[in-house]
């Protein structure tokens, strides 16, 4: 068992210039590396600082729904795509962040998706866990909730999935950035074969697959805004699979979207 560090007591003058300068906005670890003293230190003296001048702390936020901040609202668009098909926001006591997993074969997907988080909201940390065949891309904030009501308890296709007015009108405006999103996160782009005349014959195919059916809507609405043609193409009874194989739809797809890298 390892033994727990001696308590120090620092001079107090020491403190003294210490909560002078948190109160003058300075950082606590420019505040600890100044000093030279333990950031721990730092924060223990700011909040009780805090406590006794009666200040409420409130977390500083740059979220554009609680804010005068622009909405970066083609990021949006894309991170909303992204967020219904493979993400998911964890909301407990003092964790509360935004997930978007990603293929760990993709690393153009996961820098993409981190970068969207970023032009969302520049100000939460943003970091990358590793596991088993995928990579974990979380933003940590209370505010995601702002951005993402959608979020509840369950998973998204054992509720009810439906666009506010104000991300609806993003997406009008943004339809593609929405489907790459989208194909990004739970879709694909294929070659299939067929053969005709004893010739093998190959052609591109784009998939979007998910459980729910207001996700998929969304999606083929979506689809239709944009002049692309699809269908379903069922595996079994479940018709969870969405298919665009024309040569001009495809074509269309290839230049606002293009294969997952």
């Amino acid at each position: 068992m390892s033994a727990k560090l001696p308590y120090v007591e620092h001079n107090p003058a020491i403190r003294e210039e210490a909560v002078l300068l948190l109160r003058r906005g300075v950082t606590n670890r420019v505040v600890a590396e100044h000093l030279g003293i333990p950031r721990g230190t730092v924060g223990w003296w700011r909040h009780e600082d805090r406590r006794q001048r009666g200040e409420v702390y409130v977390q500083p936020t740059d979220c554009p729904r609680c804010t005068t901040r622009e909405m970066d609202r083609p990021a949006y668009a894309y991170l909303l795509g992204l967020y219904l098909g493979d993400g998911h926001i964890i909301s407990k006591y003092k964790q509360h962040h935004l997930s978007i997993f990603c293929n760990a074969s993709q690393p153009g997907l996961i820098d993409a998706a981190e970068e969207a988080m970023h032009r969302v909201m520049p100000q939460p940390k943003v970091g990358r866990r590793r596991q088993h065949g995928c990579v974990e891309v979380k933003s940590y904030t209370w505010h995601w909730t702002c951005l993402f009501p959608q979020h509840g308890p369950g998973k998204k296709h054992e509720r009810r999935i439906v666009l506010e007015d104000w991300q609806q009108e993003i997406v009008d405006a943004h339809p593609w950035e929405f489907l790459r999103g989208l194909i990004h996160s739970d879709g694909c782009r294929v070659t299939n074969w067929t053969v005709r005349n004893g010739k093998r014959y190959e052609y591109p195919r784009y998939f979007f697959t998910n459980k729910s059916d207001d996700i998929r809507k969304l999606c083929t609405d979506t689809l239709a805004k944009v002049g692309v043609r699809w269908t379903v193409l069922a595996r079994g009874s479940d018709p969870f699979n969405i298919s665009i194989a024309r040569k001009d739809c495809v074509a269309l797809m290839d230049a606002h979207i293009g294969p997952k890298c």
